[in-house]
């Protein structure tokens, strides 16, 4: 089954010209689909203006953040600090109780985020801090680029789940194939661009959650970036697929070998 959620649907919080476009979110329990989808906890896009700055208190989570545009000063209670430039991931291992502080790092730009928290395979970690790397636009050009994983593969960024974020930049016309393993599900979310999944069109912000599907089957029709991402979801159990909107129906995917 795939499911089809349209940017429009998504939560939308503004504070002080700070922008977020919310497609799952925990602590708000007003609609089922905000629930998340299996260990995928939250989804969020943000925008954040010149200096401006946020504070996120945290559970324990995995949480992967991509700067899309800009840079983002971050610092927690557990004595990390840096910075996060544009093409660059990071992964934090957050414990409950810890908080964390981001800020616009530019005087005169705005920051374009993602934001992904996967709820951690184990409870009790001894494994935590940051972890990041940059990721260039040629890497993650003409395909998929894995950018985290629960082994480190390639480079990527090591996440205590079994899940897999990619990150592609693709050609308008370009055709994408992932294949999903058997008892895996997807989301896939369209950060620029527009894609064709099956007979629907997604643009930026638009997302797709795939659920008993061989693969995620997609064609730019523009210039696009997608972040997808890869992971178990059992079905019936607390952390089975939670998702409701508007539309949910089955598109018709054609398989295409790699």
């Amino acid at each position: 089954m795939i499911t089809v959620r349209r940017a429009s649907q998504r939560r939308h919080q503004l504070r002080k010209r700070q922008e977020a476009w919310l497609t799952f979110h925990p602590h708000d329990q007003a609609e089922d689909r905000e629930e998340g989808f299996g260990p995928l906890e939250v989804f969020k896009e943000g925008r954040l203006p010149p200096r401006a700055a946020a504070q996120l208190p945290v559970e324990d989570a995995e949480i992967l953040t991509y700067v899309h545009e800009g840079t983002l000063h971050y610092e927690d209670t557990m004595g990390q600090a840096g910075l996060l430039r544009a093409g660059e991931f990071q992964r934090t291992t957050a414990r409950r109780g810890m908080r964390r502080s981001e800020s616009n790092a530019s005087s005169n730009q705005w920051a374009h985020v993602f934001q992904i928290w996967l709820r951690p395979a184990a409870s009790d970690l001894t494994e935590g801090g940051t972890q990041q790397r940059r990721f260039s636009r040629a890497q993650r050009h003409g395909g998929l680029c894995v950018v985290a994983s629960p082994d480190g593969r390639q480079g990527s960024l090591l996440v205590h789940q079994d899940a897999f974020l990619f990150s592609g930049i693709l050609d308008a016309g370009r055709h994408v194939v992932h294949e999903l393993a058997s008892g895996r599900s997807a989301w896939l979310h369209v950060v620029a661009g527009e894609v064709r999944l099956g007979d629907e069109l997604l643009g930026a912000g638009d997302g797709a959650g795939f659920h008993d599907e061989r693969a995620v089957s997609v064609t730019t029709t523009r210039d696009s970036e997608i972040l997808l991402i890869d992971l178990v979801v059992h079905e019936g159990s607390d952390h089975g697929p939670r998702v409701a909107t508007e539309r949910a129906r089955r598109v018709p995917m054609p398989v295409v070998p790699m």
